[in-house]
């Protein structure tokens, strides 16, 4: 992202690649996730539980993505609507209730332990 126009000082390019040098490194994204049990490979768009695979729609499975990566943390109802629906608060929409109550049917009721609060 970073360009000499010639004719240039050697010391203009020492001092570009050092910058360079002090990036921080890219952060790799992750291609599989973990909470207890629950198991996603985002290449495959696997979810397994205790090894047995979970059919998911493509949006229940961009729903509980969200969801696993913010493992502890509180994210709200407006969050969800952003990040996986692409809009914002509607206060009459029930769409994320509905998803999280098919979601705990898959991936909750049929387990002892239950993932989504």
């Amino acid at each position: 992202d970073d360009h000499l126009v010639k004719p240039f000082a050697f010391s203009e390019l020492l001092a570009r690649i050092n910058a360079l040098g002090r990036r921080p490194a890219a952060q790799e994204q992750k291609t599989a996730l973990r909470v207890a049990d629950l198991e996603m490979d985002l290449i495959l768009r696997r979810v397994t539980r205790q090894g047995q695979v979970i059919d998911l729609q493509p949006r229940e499975f961009s729903l509980l993505e969200v969801l696993m990566r913010s493992e502890g943390r509180v994210i709200t109802r407006t969050m969800l609507l952003e990040r996986v629906w692409d809009f914002h608060f509607d206060p009459k929409t029930s769409v994320v209730e509905t998803h999280i109550s098919r979601l705990r049917a898959k991936v909750d009721r049929p387990f002892d332990l239950p993932l989504i609060h």
